[in-house]
């Protein structure tokens, strides 16, 4: 009999296109395996009239994931990294991070509009891109949104938004492109915190060398760096912080941003070393830009 492996997935056309990726990769690598998706409601993709703060965070998007995978009806688990909460379980371990795609944020504009005007509204629920955002227009306000990415630009044409910000590779990994607007550098908004990569997460007892195959030495680095820095700063899905690491070779450069909720004030850092001392790198740049 061929070995079979059931990977379970959010119910969003995004989130089955992640779990699609993952099934091709394992077949190429291992012909004789067979894979099925299992598609999950989450909790968080069922509440959306309410900000992700107020209902429990990024947690509502894994948790039936999680019991799915204790329970023995799936065997994987693939999530956008930026989604998952920065605590993760002994039981339930990330088993593999992807290849990082485009790591960066994109700002759409309403249909018919060649730019974002200097004072228009925004429909976002992010804190981290609503803090970035008005440095870069600071007479811009802001709508809550959220949603899948085909319903964030619905409503943002139907609620009479003048644009929205999605990430860069859902874009891409959904096929659509030709949207009016404006990718922005890393350096002009930072991302979230694993950004662009691919979480496969599994039981801690899982075994075969096939999960090989699924690994990126690189975005496995600059993930622990990443995360490291939002969980030093106690920083979840809702928290206005912001990193990036590049990985070359055996060096790897963090920049990281931190708004301070007190004062009002915000900063941007960076710190380089070895690969080796990712997560200690992580977790120095955000002591530095924090001031503890």
């Amino acid at each position: 009999m061929k070995k079979r492996i059931r990977i379970g997935s959010r119910t969003s056309r995004l989130a089955v296109v992640q779990a699609e990726i993952i099934c091709r990769r394992i077949k190429m690598a291992h012909p004789d395996i067979e894979t099925e998706i299992v598609k999950m409601k989450t909790t968080g993709d069922m509440i959306l009239d309410r900000s992700l703060a107020s209902i429990g965070g990024k947690g509502l998007f894994v948790k039936e994931l999680d019991a799915a995978l204790m329970d023995g009806r799936i065997d994987l688990a693939v999530h956008s990294l930026k989604d998952m909460p920065m605590e993760e379980s002994g039981e339930l371990p990330i088993l593999a991070y992807s290849m990082r795609e485009d790591p960066r944020d994109m700002l759409v504009f309403r249909p018919g509009a060649e730019s974002f005007p200097e004072n228009g509204i925004l429909g976002t629920s992010s804190r981290r891109r609503m803090t970035q955002m008005k440095k870069l227009y600071p007479d811009c306000s802001f709508s809550g949104i959220r949603g899948n990415v085909q319903t964030r630009l619905r409503k943002m044409e139907e609620e009479g938004y003048d644009g929205t910000i999605l990430a860069a590779a859902g874009l891409a990994r959904l096929g659509i492109c030709g949207l009016p607007g404006r990718i922005f550098e890393v350096t002009e908004m930072i991302p979230a915190a694993g950004q662009g990569i691919l979480a496969v997460q599994g039981r801690q007892d899982a075994d075969g060398d096939w999960i090989e195959c699924l690994r990126c030495r690189d975005s496995e680095i600059a993930a622990k760096a990443e995360r490291q820095f939002v969980r030093t700063l106690g920083g979840g899905c809702t928290a206005p912080v912001a990193v990036f690491a590049q990985v070359a070779g055996q060096e790897i450069r963090l920049m990281g941003f931190y708004y301070n909720e007190e004062t009002g004030e915000s900063v941007t850092g960076s710190i380089s070393g070895s690969t080796d001392e990712a997560q200690s790198l992580g977790e120095r740049l955000a002591e530095q830009l924090s001031g503890n």
